[in-house]
């Protein structure tokens, strides 16, 4: 019965939103907006607590949210690493472990509403204010960001250019809002009208529409020197995405893999952020 509740409970939300809809349009949009941008996962597992109390930390304020940082404190040059939507820094476990090791100065945060950090919503754009505050704090050399946390700093450089930041790493990132967007609609079987107001409510709040929001659009602004790393079968962020920002920065290696998937936790993968940064 539970898992037949759950497997009806989008349309039901759906139904839900586009009956309050018909009377309060406005309330709608902001609650399927709200709902948009809230993971259902991503904070810290107790098996995850050791790793990250290895690190020096600090927190830092942004808007009235507390933002998690760590820091694998080093003499050699700075990282910062970037996570993806419902993970945490202990993602980076592994390849942080070997950049340390390396000589490099290594920090990570947890996005608002994910890992320590405070906060019930994520948006590309706040994700992004907050990477802006912590490059501010930390002056990064590099910059390496995994699927939404790729798409951030990629949108990062093109809001935020000539930081002084050399190369950039992006794995597995995503590019269209406006296919999230169709997969959401799909999800709760909302109208088209009921998604043209929710678009018009994204421009208003954020100077873009759902077609306006592409990393591979912005892309063509990057001159940061870059390796893109995608999976051909990635089945959360498409293959097809990755291709066309790679296509639009002038200035990025791009590696394609093959069934190593979207997380792209792998031995080889880190060797290749690795050699990618010594050069």
């Amino acid at each position: 019965m539970r898992e037949k509740f759950k497997k009806y409970l989008p349309f039901l939300i759906g139904k839900y939103l586009q009956l309050l809809f018909l009377f309060s349009p406005k309330r709608a949009v902001y609650k399927a907006y709200i709902l948009f941008c809230t993971p259902r996962k991503g904070k810290v597992l107790p098996d995850q607590e050791d790793f990250l109390e290895e690190a020096e930390d600090e927190i830092i304020v942004i808007d009235d949210i507390y933002i998690q940082t760590y820091r694998w404190p080093s003499m050699g040059e700075t990282i910062i690493m970037i996570h993806g939507w419902e993970s945490n820094t202990h993602r980076w476990k592994r390849v942080i472990k070997k950049l340390h090791d390396l000589g490099y100065n290594v920090i990570a945060f947890d996005a608002p509403a994910h890992g320590n950090s405070s906060g019930k919503i994520l948006s590309v754009p706040f994700y992004t204010k907050c990477l802006q505050k912590v490059i501010e704090l930390y002056r990064p050399d590099h910059l390496i960001g995994h699927s939404v946390g790729g798409m951030t700093t990629i949108y990062h450089q093109y809001i935020f250019p000539n930081q002084e930041i050399n190369k950039l790493v992006i794995l597995a990132p995503p590019s269209d809002l406006s296919r999230i967007m169709k997969q959401f609609q799909g999800i709760l079987k909302l109208s088209p009208k009921f998604m043209n107001a929710l678009d018009q409510f994204f421009k208003n709040k954020y100077g873009f529409n759902f077609e306006e929001f592409s990393a591979s659009k912005f892309a063509k602004k990057i001159s940061n020197k870059g390796l893109l790393i995608h999976d051909k079968y990635d089945d959360v962020a498409p293959f097809s995405e990755a291709e066309a920002i790679g296509k639009n920065w002038k200035n990025v290696k791009f590696i394609p893999t093959e069934n190593l998937g979207h997380s792209l936790f792998y031995e080889e993968v880190d060797q290749m952020i690795i050699d990618f940064l010594k050069e």
